[in-house]
Order: C-alpha cells, then sequence, then structure tokens
C-alpha cells in the first residue's frame, strides 16, 4: 500500500498541502534555496514501512538520557493540555542511532530544535510543536496535534514561538496572530506522520548528495526508484 494524504478531517483545519524542498537536480529545478512542491507531483511512498521501528534508517539504538529528559518534560506539558506525543517522534529523537539522522543529511544545514507546545493559531485546543528548522529559518516544521489525537507535519515560514514570544512582550510581530484565515495560509501540510516526513526528508537529502557528486551507485534501489518518478524522457535514474 503507498501513502497518500492521510483520509482524516484536514479540510476543518483548512490547510493547503505542499511540500518545501531542494532540487533533485536536473530531475526536479528549484529556483531558489527552497520551492514549495505541489503534494500530488511527489513520488509514492511505501506506508507499510512506517512502523516505528526506522528499519530504513537501521533501526534503533539506545536512549539518550538528555532527549529523553526533553521529551518527558514536553509530554507532561501536553498532557495537561490533553494531547500526546506520537510515538514515532518519541522513538525517534530519544534513539542514538536517530535523532541526529536529519541535521546530518540535509544539504541546506537543517537543524533539529525542539519547542515547547506552542497554540494553534487556527484550532483551538490544538498545539504546534517544532522539531526541525532551516539554518536561515526559510522553512520550519512542526507537528500539528489536535484534540482528536490527530498528528501530522506541516511547515510555515514563521516561526510560532517567536511571534508568540513578541506578543507578549509587547513587540512588532511579523503575522496577526488572530487572524485565523491568514494563519491558515502560512501554514502547509506536508506529511501525515513525522515518520512519513522523516522517511521522505531523508530520501530527497541523500538522492541531493548523490546526485551533486556524481554517483547513484551507492544508493538503495528504494531511493533510485524515488528519482526515476521524476526522470524525463531519454535520462535514467
Amino acid at each position: 500500500m503507498f501513502g497518500e494524504r492521510s483520509g482524516s478531517d484536514l479540510s476543518s483545519v483548512g490547510f493547503d498541502s505542499a511540500w518545501c524542498a531542494t532540487d533533485l537536480g536536473e530531475y526536479r529545478p528549484c529556483r531558489y534555496t527552497y520551492e514549495y512542491y505541489p503534494y500530488e507531483s511527489l513520488p509514492p511512498l511505501d506506508s507499510t514501512e512506517f512502523t516505528g521501528a526506522f528499519q530504513w534508517l537501521g533501526g534503533t539504538g539506545g536512549p539518550v538520557p538528555e532527549q529523553v529528559t526533553v521529551l518527558n518534560r514536553l509530554a507532561e506539558s501536553l498532557a495537561a493540555k490533553g494531547l500526546t506525543l506520537p510515538r514515532d517522534f518519541v522513538t525517534f529523537q530519544a534513539d542514538s542511532k536517530l535523532h541526529c539522522s536529519l541535521d546530518e543529511v540535509s544539504v541546506t544545514c537543517c537543524w533539529t530544535d525542539i519547542s515547547e507546545p506552542l497554540p494553534s493559531p487556527v484550532e483551538p485546543g490544538a498545539f504546534l510543536v517544532r522539531f526541525l528548522r532551516d539554518q536561515q529559518d526559510c522553512v520550519i516544521w512542526y507537528l500539528y496535534l489536535r484534540p482528536s489525537g490527530e498528528a501530522f507535519v506541516v511547515h510555515s515560514y514563521l516561526d510560532y514561538e517567536y511571534e508568540y514570544e513578541a506578543r507578549r512582550d509587547g513587540e512588532e510581530t511579523e503575522t496577526d496572530l488572530d487572524d485565523p484565515e491568514e494563519q491558515r495560509a502560512a501554514i502547509l501540510w506536508c506529511a501525515s506522520s513525522f515518520e512519513e516526513f522523516a522517511h521522505r526528508f531523508w530520501i530527497e537529502n541523500r538522492l541531493w548528495h548523490a546526485l551533486n557528486g556524481n554517483d547513484l551507485s551507492g544508493l538503495e534501489p528504494q531511493v533510485r526508484d524515488y528519482l526515476r518518478h521524476y526522470a524525463p524522457p531519454g535520462i535514467s535514474a
């Protein structure tokens, strides 16, 4: 079974969908550091791989005590709001073999930066948790946690932690946090689970390194299949 956009009721939140990423060489051009690619244009992923064990990354290692402490504190804060962290997110972020994987593979120097719960500006009772950001904050990725228990990944050009702190301190903000339509336009859905997001991010960044090194020989078949989705006539992947 191949992954598609979740069948859950995203329409009640009103987010559009897009994948924010950089180029894949001549297979998928990018005019700037990042572009928004229509979600429907992306290669499908095999959702049967998303078991929470991260076997596609070689499986799990041992817990990192400092990370466990951070996640426990975050989980307690969310529990007070009636929310829980997705199990795949906790497994990844607490694990010695996994938690730096996205930072290490990122071609645009993205880095893990987990925030405290941030109120959704469009849905009462829902919260954002930032987990990854571009080095220049061109794009920031968040877990979106709903009161129903649903969790998915979104991205925005806004750092909502900064926006809420600025408003609290009486400083000027970049956006009107009280305008739900403006906020819906600023937040884009991009993955139905954290593991799905991590898998696509990992594949695309590995492909970028291989393409720019002119060596695809070390790529797994599934990664080459991903690139083949974009191959124009006359170009093999």
